[in-house]
């Protein structure tokens, strides 16, 4: 079998670090960028001269999947189009309660092109979901506590950078305990926008309704960026009838650059999938990894 060519749909903090990944990774080739903004077209044109960058996926040749490092609320429209050209798909969508909805809404288009789509394969949901299904198999019955933080949301982030009036923005993520967490906000503003409606705009969005959520003006973001992030999970259950059995799982990233690593990850799992969409935790993980499947059991096992 010859090389995966795969295509970076988006070239933000994620696609950059997917570029990195695919580079790095020796059964891949990347057979170009897709990015809709012009000026960034051409940054990437000037630095990375060697591939191809465009702004339609159709123009970029022999792609076998096509990794969507793009905001949560494009990847729908973007994956339908990759899968109804034949055209494998993975993507890092990243809210929780509509990740039933894509996968049904995706599977459809996938079967009917004969090609697979994995969703949600970055880190939470993706690895951490398949911990918290691991903790599962362990203890059965209990409870699982996922805190995230302290550091940066990518998701929450771009969501406030959609908002009209946002000029640059970084959302927090800071964890109370138990799964709570508060979001801190900050934002700087084009002039002539009023920061309540903006605070308020920022406050009802899906992202950050259900959490506590601070909304503080700032006059510069750049000072207070860090992409470091990070997740505590815990569950206390039951193994068998034995109580008190105590599981915690603990790490500290940059979370571009995970999230990167596993969509090139789930990108050769894909490739190896019958038709139709699928979560991290209905995937082999040895379809993930590189190697010769005797050979990773051997190490691995």
């Amino acid at each position: 079998m010859g090389k995966i060519r795969a295509a970076i749909a988006g070239y933000g903090n994620i696609g950059k670090y997917v570029l990195e990944a695919l580079e790095a990774a020796p059964d891949f080739e990347i057979a170009g960028i897709v990015e809709a903004s012009e000026t960034v077209r051409q940054n990437i044109s000037s630095t990375w001269q060697i591939y191809p960058v465009t702004d339609k996926l159709a123009e970029l040749v022999n792609v076998d999947v096509a990794i969507l490092a793009l905001p949560t609320r494009l990847v729908e429209a973007f994956a339908k189009e990759a899968l109804s050209m034949g055209i494998h798909t993975v993507d890092s969508f990243d809210i929780h309660g509509q990740i039933v909805d894509l996968r049904n809404s995706l599977d459809k288009v996938a079967k009917a092109h004969n090609v697979a789509s994995i969703i949600s394969a970055g880190w939470d949901p993706g690895s951490d979901s398949i911990i918290r299904a691991l903790f599962d198999i362990m203890t059965p019955k209990g409870i699982t506590y996922t805190n995230f933080g302290p550091g940066m949301s990518m998701g929450h982030t771009v969501a406030v950078k959609a908002i009209e009036g946002v000029k640059a923005a970084l959302s927090m993520t800071i964890p109370v305990g138990t799964g709570i967490h508060r979001r801190m906000v900050y934002v700087e503003i084009e002039e002539g926008y009023n920061f309540e409606k903006i605070a308020i705009a920022v406050k009802s969005d899906d992202y950050f309704a259900h959490d506590e959520t601070h909304v503080i003006r700032v006059e510069s973001v750049d000072s207070l960026l860090d992409m470091g992030h990070g997740v505590n999970i815990v569950r206390k259950g039951v193994a068998g009838k034995t109580q008190n059995q105590l599981l915690e799982y603990n790490m500290k990233i940059n979370g571009p650059a995970l999230t990167a690593q596993i969509l090139v990850a789930a990108a050769r799992a894909c490739m190896k999938q019958k038709p139709g969409a699928y979560t991290l935790i209905e995937i082999p993980v040895i379809d993930m990894l590189l190697g010769e499947k005797e050979e990773l059991i051997r190490r691995l096992v």
